[in-house]
């Protein structure tokens, strides 16, 4: 089936001075980042005529959900627009700051843990059609999510100098759950489709880490999609469901070498690297034998890019323990790389102040960020062309119900009328038409859109 996904990131935020204490807070700072946003629309949480929604989360998080995708390429065209957004925000809220006397500068950090172990999230949403047996999969996933970690974490350094995969997966402590924050789950099973529910469910998953590298996001998701293609394939994965996912998790995180030994439900142990080779193996098999594999690749693919080739060369990098295959395009790779060479170089410890300082500037999105500076150096793969970029910050993926929202809002905004948007619903306000329902998240276009585009144009 097609199938719709999403990405919703929170970023970290602080405003930083030369010297001593922060000159306002975390929630002062958030405040400041969305006045520009709160004067044009009169609001903290919108939707965007690209499709996607810019928000201030609960706990002071700016967040941004991408538009509904069915490309990866427009789902991580959408992704890295989010972050230029905000870019652009932070620029023009410092030079406010400037011009207010307050000495200090905002940043903005696309990761998942700060100075005091308060974790923020990246969630991603992926479209089952409502027949799949979800409970029944939920081991398989389960078992997929918990090794994935090896491949696609953004790494972390402990508070002793020692690095791990992922900064997310300590602080998950459910496989499955309707909570998001307090007792937070791999997959959150809170019932939500955003779309008609008599045909379809959401899965909303919590565990993945936030990505700078753009390969990483895409190798991530794609493989995620492979997967769900295959099991809709009829891929079974219950006999590498894990005994105990909640100290498998923690216990993968710890050890680089993917090789930490994991009982399995059935008996027997195997440890992560196993795992997602044999998980691999069986997406490949199954979605070939189903004669669904180029047509699964045709989505995920990212120009010439092939996230699921990027799979198998990372998975064997470990077997060969040496990951120099990989060192452009894997967020864990490239920063432990970055963070050891210095820390030779300057012959400091792991857990030094100024390596937590650069490990953070990793994830930094402003000017101050080293993501461009590595792209530009060569040590960090791009993907997506400034022009892609630059499309994704105003105009949907065209292929969605997106598509509709974002042509309703840039309509709107255009002829000064106000209309009322969520995922799935339209109103123009002050207008006789009521509130019409976009409950087919593939409906890109029709009588519907039609029908709303005249009636602000009447009205107008």
């Amino acid at each position: 089936m097609r199938r719709i996904f999403g990405i919703e990131t929170e970023y970290g935020i602080t405003c930083a001075a030369p010297l001593g204490h922060p000159p306002i807070d975390a929630e002062q700072a958030a405040r400041r980042l969305f006045n520009p946003v709160v004067n044009r629309h009169r609001s903290s949480n919108v939707f965007l005529g690209n499709g996607g929604r810019l928000y201030l989360d609960v706990g002071s998080h700016p967040e941004y959900a991408t538009a509904e995708c069915d490309y990866l390429a427009d789902l991580l065209a959408q992704d890295v627009a989010g972050q230029e957004i905000f870019s652009d925000l932070l620029v023009t809220t410092n030079r406010q700051l400037q011009a207010d006397g307050i000495n200090g500068q905002i940043h903005l950090f696309k990761n998942n843990r700060d100075s005091q172990g308060n974790s923020c999230g990246c969630h991603e949403n992926y479209l089952l059609h409502r027949s799949a047996d979800f409970m029944g999969m939920a081991d398989a996933l389960i078992t997929f999510f918990i090794t994935r970690q090896i491949l696609v974490g953004a790494g972390l350094i402990d508070k002793e100098g020692g690095y791990h995969f992922s900064q997310r997966a300590d602080k998950i402590y459910d496989p499955i759950s309707a909570a998001t924050t307090r007792v937070r789950p791999i997959i959150n099973t809170r019932d939500e489709p955003l779309a008609n529910s008599d045909q379809y469910r959401r899965m909303h998953v919590i565990v993945g880490d936030s990505n700078i590298c753009e390969a990483t996001t895409a190798l991530k998701v794609g493989m995620t999609i492979a997967l769900l293609d295959a099991i809709d394939c009829s891929l079974n994965l219950t006999d590498l469901a894990i005994a105990d996912p909640m100290n498998a998790i923690r216990k993968i995180n710890a050890d680089l070498s993917g090789r930490a030994s994991l009982k399995l439900k059935v008996g027997g142990y195997l440890d992560a690297v196993e795992i997602q080779n044999r998980i691999f193996q069986r997406v490949m098999n199954t979605l070939g034998d189903a004669g669904e594999l180029e047509t699964t690749r045709e989505r995920v693919k990212v120009g010439d890019f092939d996230p699921l080739e990027l799979w198998e060369r990372m998975l064997r990098c470990f077997q060969k323990e040496d990951f120099q295959a990989v060192n452009t395009e894997i967020d864990w790779v490239i920063k432990k790389n970055l963070l050891e060479q210095t820390a030779k170089r300057h012959q400091l410890s792991m857990n030094s102040a100024a390596i937590s300082r650069l490990d953070l500037a990793y994830h930094d999105i402003s000017a101050a960020g080293l993501a461009p500076a590595l792209r530009q150096a060569g040590m960090m793969r791009k993907l997506l062309t400034c022009e892609e970029i630059a499309t994704a910050k105003t105009y949907p993926p065209r292929t969605t119900r997106a598509n509709m929202r974002g042509m309703i809002l840039r309509e709107a905004e255009r002829l000064r009328r106000d209309v009322s948007v969520d995922w799935l619903h339209v109103r123009i306000d002050k207008s006789i038409m009521p509130t019409v329902m976009l409950g087919d998240p593939f409906a890109n276009e029709g009588e519907i859109l039609d029908k709303l585009l005249v009636e602000l144009q009447e009205r107008a």
